[in-house]
């Protein structure tokens, strides 16, 4: 099954992870990093900075996609058209 993120097509085959995630300012620099948004939702309480949220994709340990979003809202209805996708 082909799956279509944003402009870019993947083999479902070939995707080892495939998860949205909230990125977050480590406090290093201009550093950041991934979390679950369960931790957002119910840890973070104000305690880090998000710049934004994405859809991430492993093709492997070495292949690494990120699809990166303003707004979660965003996020959310690309996720939407990805899981739209795998129902069918």
């Amino acid at each position: 099954m082909i799956l279509t993120i944003e402009d870019k097509q993947f083999d479902s085959k070939e995707i080892t992870q495939l998860y949205p995630a909230a990125v977050v300012k480590t406090g290093f620099e201009d550093e950041t990093t991934q979390v679950s948004l369960e931790w957002i939702d119910i840890e973070s309480k104000g305690k880090v900075e998000i710049v934004g949220y994405g859809i991430f994709v492993n093709l492997g340990e070495e292949v690494k996609h990120s699809f990166i979003f303003d707004t979660r809202e965003e996020m959310d209805s690309a996720i939407g058209r990805v899981a739209s996708q795998l129902k069918k």
